[in-house]
């Protein structure tokens, strides 16, 4: 049997070419499938959060990133207290060069704290004076449903 434009060996190879291609289209289609499915939704919901905050806190403006913080944060950390701790452990390192979010995982409790819904950030975070640091920014999704940041500490 000859195959149009070509030779039998010719038209079986083309059909395996164009097996293998279409078993490859369909595993990445189900690794997209599976990825997506593996996100949590409330994963992006939280990282633009965080990040809106630490722009608040890359500027220095302690009374902004004090005001859109979550009620425990402002209950725990006073204006001026909460200034000028931002100021000590900021103020030294320099400006952000670079900032990627390295993990975010979600907690029902912590210890000290009631029962709720938190959001745990870890980046990787290089400054002018300190090239490697982590960023840990803690979120509570507060009663009206809204994540805001309840702690912000740099290691």
């Amino acid at each position: 049997m000859r195959a149009v434009g070509g030779t039998r060996a010719n038209a079986i190879v083309g059909w395996r070419g164009r097996r293998r291609m279409l078993i490859g289209v369909a595993a990445l289609a189900a690794l997209a499938a599976h990825s997506a499915r593996g996100q949590d939704p409330r994963a992006s919901i939280v990282a633009a959060t965080a990040r809106d905050w630490l722009v608040l806190v890359d500027r220095g403006d302690a009374h902004a990133a004090r005001s859109v913080a979550a009620t425990k944060f402002r209950d725990a950390a006073p204006e001026d207290r909460w200034a000028k701790a931002l100021a000590a452990q900021r103020g030294q390192r320099g400006k952000v060069l670079q900032r990627t979010l390295a993990s975010t995982r979600f907690e029902s409790s912590f210890p000290g704290a009631p029962e709720g819904e938190y959001a745990v950030l870890a980046f990787r975070t290089a400054f002018e004076n300190a090239p490697g640091g982590t960023e840990t920014v803690t979120l509570e999704r507060e009663t009206d449903g809204i994540w805001r940041v309840v702690g912000y500490v740099i290691r």
